[in-house]
């Protein structure tokens, strides 16, 4: 049996109440003997700057880096809106990125039969939809320099933040979008915009020259960011493979998200280089969503995503994509016999907890048992 190294930061807001339901299915699949799990906790957002001063603490930093996956759920909320911004929740999140060199963020956007008409679109424009958004994660503005609020005098202030991308940069997240392609339905969409951003630009030209090169064999074409995201409104099914830059990557994903009936359903992926004397990738996994922390600690909040994301930990870090595949049919099989969280109830349906909705999924998983 192999073992794997986990490492659990739950956050803060519905985060602990989300990671729970992810243990519970941790351990379903640990019972069933596919393998076994080491789990570690750690501290990451505002608890962690409760606790320590920090975002993340270096020995947190140190049990990120020698996990095998990292699963994140939530950070952040009002608590700490006046700390100072280098240490304010979400640098905790940023560092994690930057330091395990987890540049490409995958974000699939599903919808499953049984919630398209939770859509806020009409059913037969998202029945059906399976999009995955890969987005450069560790470069564009929000890491570029320099980044800065200078004081003009006069009452005046100018705040700078600075959209970088170098050529590998872009050719890296290129090759994970056109290798996942090959995997899917063989179609890219490159976004930017390069009619009024140099960087914008240099993507479209690095983009072009890698698929002339590597890729020809694959569908690509480049779309405007805000054309691209009328699309995504108007006939999102059109799409397969999205590729862009971290900006547009945080937008579109967002808007992609709520195509598939609610914030609450989107996992993502967050992935590194592959070592090659240890065939893996640095990896994290967290839900699409924030921290709620207005329906924090009240059983409400839908742990999907963040279960979710556990099966693309599955499928990407712990190699097993027929357990990935059963979790996946798990979620869809309880949303089919009606079972909905506040977020995506509708008239008929069974509304449940979040623990619930956890037991529910691991119910589901123990009928599909070898």
């Amino acid at each position: 049996m192999n073992t794997y190294h986990l490492f659990l930061l739950p956050g803060d807001g519905i985060g602990p109440e989300v990671m729970a339901e992810v243990e519970k299915v941790i351990q379903r699949f640990e019972d069933e003997g596919l393998a076994r799990f080491e789990i570690e906790k750690g501290l990451v957002g505002g608890c962690a700057y409760d606790a320590h001063g920090a975002a993340i603490s270096d020995a947190d930093m140190a049990r990120a880096e020698a996990a095998d996956a990292v699963m994140l759920a939530a950070v952040g909320g009002p608590k700490w809106a006046s700390v100072p911004y280098e240490v304010r929740p979400e640098a905790g999140l940023l560092r994690l990125r930057k330091d395990l060199g987890l540049y490409a963020n995958l974000r699939p956007a599903v919808c499953y039969p049984a919630l398209a008409a939770a859509s806020s679109l009409k059913p037969e424009v998202v029945e059906g939809l399976d999009i995955m958004i890969v987005r450069e994660l560790t470069g564009g503005v929000y890491f570029g320099e320099p980044k800065e609020i200078i004081d003009l005098g006069n009452g005046q202030k100018r705040g700078i933040d600075t959209q970088v991308y170098d050529t590998f940069e872009i050719e890296r997240i290129g090759r994970v979008a056109f290798d996942l392609a090959r995997k899917r339905g063989n179609r890219v969409t490159s976004s930017e915009k390069h009619n009024v951003m140099k960087s914008g630009v240099l993507w479209k030209e690095v983009i072009t020259a890698l698929h002339k090169r590597e890729f020809p064999d694959v569908q690509l074409d480049h779309q405007l960011a805000d054309a691209l995201g009328m699309q995504l409104v108007r006939w999102p099914k059109q799409f397969d493979v999205i590729v862009t830059d971290n900006l547009f990557g945080d937008m579109l994903s967002d808007v992609a998200a709520m195509l598939t009936g609610s914030l609450g359903m989107l996992p993502s992926a967050s992935l590194g280089d592959l070592n090659p004397s240890t065939g893996k990738r640095r990896a994290m996994y967290e839900p699409v969503h924030g921290s709620a922390p207005d329906i924090a600690g009240k059983g409400l909040a839908n742990p999907i995503a963040m279960i979710a994301s556990f099966g693309m930990a599955l499928r990407y870090s712990l190699g097993d994509g027929a357990a990935a595949d059963r979790l996946d049919a798990a979620i869809a099989a309880v949303l089919a016999d009606g079972v909905r969280t506040a977020d995506i109830k509708s008239e008929g349906c069974t509304l449940v907890s979040t623990a619930a909705m956890g037991d529910a999924i691991v119910a589901a998983l123990e009928r599909t048992a070898g």
